[in-house]
């Protein structure tokens, strides 16, 4: 009989909000669709807030509430941009549900989002989710090809030890 105890699981993590799912390299911002903070995904929002698409630790939430950064058990660094150029909007349409330090599990509540307010007065919806530190070369990401997404419960992709 054989064990490996050293073998990781792969963690998966889930769309942070309902909607569209769309490739970065769709998402009309350089800074994403050219993958200059990491590879990821992104999601045109339908409706409902902003969940934690995994299991981890909040290590940034942006003083204009627009983002906030997850670090996953599995060592996984998720950042979550609500809405392309909405830094400008200073806070407004977005109610943080936590803070930095916070333990969180997937699924949880991180920010309610006013769609409305976002969809009239920034650029666009489209929510980019960002593994930040996918380029360390540590980790193999698998990406969902589902086109739909709803939050907490489709999963986005999936992190496993390379």
């Amino acid at each position: 009989m054989r064990f490996n105890f050293f073998k990781k699981e792969a963690v998966d993590f889930y769309t942070p909000v309902n909607g569209k799912i769309l490739s970065l390299e769709e998402v009309p911002d350089p800074v994403f669709s050219q993958k200059m903070m990491g590879d990821g995904m992104a999601v045109l929002p339908t409706n409902g807030d902003i969940l934690s698409p995994a299991k981890g630790t909040v290590i940034l939430v942006a003083a204009t509430k627009h983002a906030i950064g997850i670090h996953a058990e599995d060592g996984s660094e998720i950042l979550i941009h609500v809405g392309l150029e909405t830094v400008e909007l200073d806070g407004k349409g977005f109610n943080v549900a936590v803070k930095e330090g916070d333990k969180v599990s997937a699924g949880q509540l991180l920010i309610e989002v006013d769609w409305e307010y976002i969809s009239t007065n920034a650029k666009s919806t489209i929510t980019p989710i960002v593994i930040t530190n996918s380029q360390d070369g540590k980790k193999q990401y698998v990406f969902t090809e589902e086109k739909e997404g709803t939050a907490g419960k489709t999963v986005l992709f999936t992190a496993s030890a390379k």
